[in-house]
């Protein structure tokens, strides 16, 4: 089974799924950040506290101290944690892109990618979401649900890192933003949805029978 008609599959099932939900570049990157081991009902939640105080903005951020920061994301867990994660990019866009976020966005895919990776709480999964939904830069961004199905299905080894995870996708796909941009939001649904961590429905998920076994070769 290709790759594409895993895709076909789960947009003939869900149809767009119209991700991510932001309104601007840093709403964005602020909820790349905030998802981080939470739901995203509570990265909502803080996002709307930044709002109402008229914070979310880049500037603002910067400026606003690590405790009122942690205050208004408290919804979002791990609240002191991601408000020095948060600080810490605001500071990597200060020092290497002068303050500007749309600079960090449209530079070159793995100079931005590397930049954000050198962020201290800022790993692949996060790097690869600001620069897919903020930057509309064409990097497919895996995570658990991403592991679990195609596991489950044969399409990936068990042991497959994040590394060999995407590079499957990205040799297996069109670079297309808008494709990668959908699938990986699909892919999140059926997690959700079917293709949970226990107690899976198996019987009832779109993807049901897709066996990649004979296709994916095991190393």
């Amino acid at each position: 089974m290709a790759y594409q008609e895993v895709f076909d599959l789960l947009f003939a099932y869900f149809g767009p799924q119209h991700w991510w939900p932001g309104e601007t570049a840093i709403e964005i990157v602020v909820g790349a950040v905030l998802t981080q081991n939470t739901n995203w009902s509570n990265v909502t939640k803080a996002i709307r506290n930044l709002q109402n105080a008229g914070a979310l903005s880049y500037q603002v951020l910067l400026e606003m101290s690590m405790a009122e920061l942690a205050g208004y994301i408290r919804p979002s867990g791990y609240y002191n944690i991601k408000s020095k994660r948060l600080k810490n990019l605001l500071f990597m866009i200060r020092d290497r892109y002068e303050g500007d976020l749309l600079r960090l966005l449209s530079d070159e895919t793995q100079t931005a990618r590397s930049s954000l990776l050198a962020v201290q709480g800022i790993g692949p999964e996060t790097a690869d979401s600001i620069l897919l939904y903020a930057g509309d830069h064409p990097v497919f961004v895996v995570d658990a649900y991403t592991h679990r199905i195609f596991s489950r299905h044969g399409l990936i080894a068990e042991e497959s890192d994040y590394q060999s995870m995407q590079e499957e996708f990205t040799c297996r796909l069109p670079v297309s933003s808008a494709l990668y941009n959908e699938y990986h939001a699909l892919l999140v649904m059926l997690g959700k949805n079917f293709c949970k961590k226990t107690n899976p429905l198996c019987g009832q998920c779109p993807l049901k029978g897709v066996n990649g076994v004979d296709e994916f070769k095991f190393f």
